[in-house]
């Protein structure tokens, strides 16, 4: 990978002032629930979840990241990344890899392959150590497959008044696919854009992001259908279900405060679909933490429900469209423990009461006896260095 051939071949530091640093970041988790009547993922880019026995794969990672400075305007940045991915497998990959130029200390360019940054605090999803909780909350984050793209972006920085205001464009194309039943859509090639603003002051954050994807491919319905049903659905029921070229559009407004022995964080969202195979969603969290010495004990709640559209006459594309529905509520509560420099213990519960129709990012649902509600129960260690 791009970060080991840069960890092989340059000094830590040239004669010339260049400067080579690698870093790292993981979580050894465990999850179970007390169900097995659906699986419980991280978010859309996994294809299995956990049920009522104990698994390290949901929440499970590790990262290197290696920054080669060249000199004060030019860097170099690649993060390999192995966790648990839509193939069913840890196999490593090369999450970001871009060069960054900085004409001036208030402006940033890069290009290359970028993380996402669809919500605040998105781009950071894998890095357990940066987050309060054991994983970033479900009902929020879970719609968020995408992260990274090959593109640019632009971020400027300007002071206002006792604090300062930042904005960022960026646009690229999407990698991946996304797990469904046992098929992948493919989402490779899928035009992104988006950007957002921001401004803090002391304890502080506030933002507002907005971001679209144009989808170049089709769901991979008939697969699917001649597996689970036997038949294959009609061109009207094919239409009516038509992604490509559809773009679904995401709102995002989040507040941030810190300071003290007391963090909050308040994040709300609308997402837009384009597509009539997906229902359109808002959702939202708050969350609470109080440290007291080495330990934070937090206490949280997070609410996502999408909208039913008019059913489609076809009962084939009416099921498919009811697997992207969700109406749920979650209480979630933990500590974390900071028992060592740059290491975290952390233990939480999540109480998710929903209706029995809220299947929407579950696996290997059993709608004759899935009623809506699951309790989740997590630990992990996180660590950076």
């Amino acid at each position: 990978m791009l970060f080991a051939s840069l960890l092989f071949n340059l000094p830590a530091q040239a004669d010339s002032g260049q400067t080579f640093t690698v870093n790292g970041f993981g979580t050894l988790g465990a999850v179970r629930t007390d169900t097995d009547h659906v699986e419980f993922v991280r978010d859309l880019s996994q294809a299995r979840g956990a049920t009522d026995e104990w698994t390290a794969k949901t929440d499970s990672v590790l990262g290197l990241q290696a920054n080669w400075r060249i000199t004060p305007q030019w860097q170099v940045v690649a993060q390999g990344v192995s966790r648990y991915r839509y193939d069913r497998s840890f196999r490593p990959e090369v999450a970001w890899a871009f060069v960054k130029y900085e004409p001036t200390p208030n402006l940033s360019l890069r290009a290359g392959r970028l993380g996402t940054e669809f919500f605040m605090l998105a781009d950071s999803r894998w890095v357990g150590y940066s987050f309060l909780t054991v994983r970033p909350p479900g009902d929020y984050f879970w719609y968020l497959p995408f992260y990274s793209i090959h593109g640019a972006d632009a971020a400027l920085t300007l002071p206002a008044g006792e604090g300062v205001v930042r904005g960022k464009l960026f646009y690229g194309l999407s990698r991946g696919d996304i797990p469904l039943s046992d098929e992948l859509w493919n989402i490779k090639g899928s035009p992104m854009l988006g950007g957002y603003l921001e401004y803090q002051s002391g304890p502080w954050q506030v933002r507002g992001s907005y971001a679209n994807i144009r989808f170049e491919h089709d769901l991979p319905l008939a697969p699917v259908l001649l597996k689970e049903y036997g038949i294959v659905f009609s061109q009207a029921d094919a239409r009516f279900l038509e992604t490509r070229n559809t773009r679904t559009h995401y709102y995002s407004f989040g507040v941030v405060y810190d300071k003290g022995p007391l963090q909050a964080q308040l994040m709300l969202n609308h997402i837009d679909q384009g597509t009539r195979a997906l229902e359109d969603s808002d959702a939202g969290y708050l969350l609470l933490g109080y440290r007291l010495g080495e330990w934070t004990p937090y206490l949280g709640y997070s609410r996502v429900r999408s909208k039913k559209q008019a059913p489609p006459a076809s009962p084939i594309a009416a099921r498919i469209v009811a697997d992207s529905h969700s109406d749920q509520k979650t209480v979630f509560a933990g500590v974390r423990w900071d028992l060592a420099r740059n290491v975290a213990l952390k233990a939480q519960w999540d109480g998710i009461r929903g209706d029995s129709s809220s299947l929407f990012p579950y696996r290997q649902d059993d709608l004759n006896r899935w009623d809506g509600r699951m309790d989740v129960f997590s630990m992990s260690l996180d660590f950076v260095f």
